[in-house]
């Protein structure tokens, strides 16, 4: 049995695994190597804080992922597909490694904001 997502441990295992499978996926790695050229020595601490305050409420990250979103996709415009994909390896990587209530929302939470980035990011006319 699996177990769920209880501190920044566990965090730290879904975001490394979720972004090894982004960095090759076909329609999600060339937005994150080559159009942000994303240092990921830099953002996965980011993403391990903001995972740890989606989940746990710390406080521990204080970014604006729609600005930096918004920011992306003036570089290449972001469409639900991509959206879609991000949320298809995210779920599949929570659910390979974990299962429990905070598994369920952590994939909860996910799917909402990336709804909340698609609407602010590709506002439909």
């Amino acid at each position: 049995m699996q177990s769920d997502i209880i501190s920044r441990k566990e965090i730290i295992v879904l975001v490394d695994e979720f972004y090894k499978k982004i960095k090759v996926d076909f329609t999600l790695g060339f937005i994150f190597n080559e159009v942000a050229n994303v240092n990921w020595e830099k953002h996965l601490p980011i993403m391990y804080d903001f995972w740890e305050n989606t989940l746990f409420y710390t406080g521990s990250y204080s970014g604006n992922p729609v600005n930096l979103h918004t920011h992306l996709h003036h570089l290449t415009p972001l469409n639900n597909t991509h959206f879609e994909q991000w949320n298809k390896l995210f779920v599949e990587t929570v659910d390979e490694y974990f299962e429990g209530p905070n598994a369920e929302l952590a994939k909860q939470r996910a799917i909402s904001i990336s709804q909340v980035l698609a609407q602010q990011i590709t506002p439909t006319k």
